[in-house]
């Protein structure tokens, strides 16, 4: 990348830098290209980072105890870099001259009108980015006999029944919660399709049955349907018997399970799916599990009671699908999502001059 700023015949007009990869900014910057950064989370991320402790006093942001313990390690680990996450974060804002958020004024009107201020730069919305809704055909057997069993094990299932339980999977529960989960379901009383994900490198059976509690499958035969093999999300997220989502708030899964409509039953687990969840939960488009204040853990009674408020017919479930129906209205609205990366491109085409600033800071201005 170096190379082409430096040539004068192939030097690009911006160049964008994840939000981390300080060292891209540094480039652009060393050879007078204006450089934005892409913040792939929601805007309300992007103005809770604390300055790094040599900057200025930590603003204060409202979390969980235990949500504070696990982010410690963005702010006190310097890692191969020699720098924490948070460090290389600050790098990268302090040498752009345009910030790119993969979010919008309508998802977050409360957030984003205040993220300009907050890192001191333009701030541009990129849109949701989310998928296409065919991406929700319906599976066939060419895609693997796992992926067919769901889709044909919801088939069966009466319409807005099934709670589809699905976590990521960067970072697999503790096999303790995860028999909390599987009790929790269990308890519920629900219908459930659970994706179960292995924890990594574990020597595990491949239908998953050593990490639930013993005869958990026999008993809830029934009742759900486990699968430890890649499922096909959008396909099991747009089928009528799905009338709920148990998810972790990544990113992704949130604009996927909120395209088609359904409450959320929200159990975060890093990053930034705790700031998600409690985004959502304001916006009533779902309920968060009770968990200990000071570890994060959960139980199958906080489990059963949230899929019981989101699953099933009364006050709270009419409530909620009201709230995730608002969300749907933002993220299904093609046409204005795409129009977002059009004015984004434009954005860059009429602001590709720069200059420079009485700190030594790229600013944009307009051609």
């Amino acid at each position: 990348m170096a190379a082409a700023c430096a040539d004068v015949a192939t030097r690009p007009h911006w160049v964008i830098a994840d939000c981390f990869h300080h060292w891209v900014a540094a480039a652009a910057v060393e050879h007078k290209v204006p450089c934005a950064m892409l913040q792939p989370t929601a805007a309300v991320i992007a103005a809770a980072y604390d300055p790094p402790p040599e900057h200025s006093e930590p603003r204060a942001v409202t979390r969980p105890r235990y949500e504070t313990e696990e982010t410690a390690p963005m702010y006190d680990d310097q890692g191969a870099s020699g720098m924490s996450t948070v460090q290389r974060w600050y790098l990268t804002k302090n040498r752009c001259a345009l910030a790119v958020i993969r979010s919008c004024v309508e998802w977050e009107p409360e957030s984003f009108p205040l993220v300009p201020e907050l890192l001191g730069m333009p701030v541009v919305p990129l849109g949701l980015l989310p998928p296409s809704t065919g991406g929700g055909r319906r599976a066939d057997a060419t895609n693997g006999s796992a992926e067919h069993a769901t889709v044909r094990w919801l088939d069966a299932q009466r319409p807005g029944s099934v709670v589809y339980v699905a976590l990521g999977s960067e970072v697999p529960l503790p096999l303790e919660q995860v028999q909390e989960l599987a009790l929790g379901l269990e308890l519920a009383g629900t219908r459930f399709l659970w994706a179960l994900r292995k924890p990594s490198g574990a020597a595990v059976l491949d239908d998953g049955a050593d990490m639930l509690p013993p005869d958990f499958q026999e008993r809830t035969r029934g009742q759900g349907l486990v699968t430890t093999g890649w499922v096909p999300q959008m396909s099991i997220l747009a089928h009528a018997a799905v009338g709920g989502f148990l998810t972790h708030c990544g990113r992704n899964s949130l604009i996927e399970g909120l395209l088609f409509g359904h409450p959320l039953v929200m159990l975060p687990i890093f990053g930034d799916q705790g700031p998600n969840a409690r985004q959502m939960e304001a916006k009533k488009a779902g309920l968060q599990v009770a968990r200990d204040e000071s570890d994060g853990s959960f139980d199958r009674h906080g489990i059963a009671s949230a899929v019981r408020d989101v699953m099933v017919d009364g006050e709270a479930r009419r409530r909620f699908v009201a709230g995730a129906a608002k969300m749907q209205e933002v993220v299904a609205n093609s046409e204005r999502q795409e129009r977002y990366i059009d004015e984004f491109v434009q954005h860059l085409r009429s602001h590709c001059r720069y200059s420079v600033n009485n700190k030594g800071k790229f600013c944009v201005r307009k051609h």
